[in-house]
């Protein structure tokens, strides 16, 4: 059938990834360093990621595709959790699209789903559904990656007056080197049966604490989701460690800017490919270095 569906301009797309999670629907992953489009069955056409991509290279177009399912998209989002869930219905009502919000919510209410299964959420009714439309609908990233906003950050003045040797010193959790992801080796010896830090670049920067809150007795990697190339290697890299070093955990401590996302879901794609059932959990850093959450997906 023709209809509308998005269209990526490779040579414009740079594999900065804000457009991901945007795509509540899961219609779009970074391969080879580009956005593709993965399946014309998940992408809705209402292009709620065209106005994320700072490179404008996404556009709507009209061409032959196969039928947007609103049911396939809804198995899959459930898995997700609540606040998927309800992105993608606040999405179809900010789009006036009516009949596909109607038959979201039909699916939920026949399948008497659960979201709880994962998250340890409460149960998704019609009337939460609703009300967190309503209040969700100034909410979101607008045009621009939050990540680069400037900002500013009170630092206590006493703090200002002491010479560096006057702070203690601060022990190094640190256990190997290297720990760029480009650069480690998955069957380096110290990432056997370890529990793994795959910690955003900016994270340690952001966290005066980072070494005692995430690094005692972990190995730990760093990489960028946005800004890195070659990010297919990562995600091999990943599975490598996970199948042969047998990783025990995998922690990703991550920034609170969307583009950020990015590095939870090359982890949750290598466990998927590794077929491997190990724990992942997600820590989210506010830019001034707070611990906003820290919970196992």
């Amino acid at each position: 059938m023709k209809r509308k569906i998005i269209s990526i301009d490779e040579e414009r797309c740079n594999g900065c990834g804000l457009c991901i999670p945007n795509c509540h629907e899961g219609a779009l992953q970074i391969i080879d360093g580009k956005a593709r489009l993965v399946s014309d069955l998940f992408c809705d056409g209402l292009g709620a990621c065209v106005g994320n991509c700072p490179q404008g290279a996404i556009s709507i177009e009209e061409r032959e595709a196969e039928p947007y399912n609103e049911v396939l998209v809804m198995k899959e989002m459930v898995k997700k959790g609540k606040n998927t869930v309800l992105a993608h219905l606040q999405h179809l009502r900010e789009h006036g699209a009516e009949d596909l919000l109607s038959e979201a919510i039909a699916y939920i209410k026949n399948n008497k789903i659960d979201l709880d299964i994962t998250r340890q959420e409460p149960v998704l009714n019609q009337n939460e559904i609703h009300q967190a439309i309503i209040a969700a609908k100034n909410e979101g990233c607008g045009g621009s990656c939050p990540g680069t906003i400037p900002a500013s950050f009170v630092i206590n003045p006493e703090n200002r007056e002491r010479s560096v040797d006057s702070f203690p010193e601060v022990r190094s959790e640190l256990s190997h080197w290297p720990v760029q992801l480009h650069l480690l080796n998955p069957m380096s010896p110290f990432l056997k049966n370890s529990d793994l830090v795959l910690a955003a670049d900016c994270a340690a920067f952001s966290m005066g604490n980072f070494h005692t809150h995430f690094l005692k007795c972990k190995t730990l990697a760093i990489a960028c989701p946005k800004l890195d190339s070659n990010q297919d290697s990562y995600l091999q890299k990943l599975v490598a460690m996970i199948r042969e070093a047998r990783l025990n955990t995998i922690t990703v401590a991550r920034m609170e800017v969307p583009c950020c996302s990015g590095l939870t879901r090359l982890v949750e794609l290598a466990v998927q490919q590794s077929g491997k059932n190990i724990p992942v959990k997600q820590a989210v850093i506010s830019s001034n270095g707070k611990v906003l959450t820290e919970e196992w997906i």
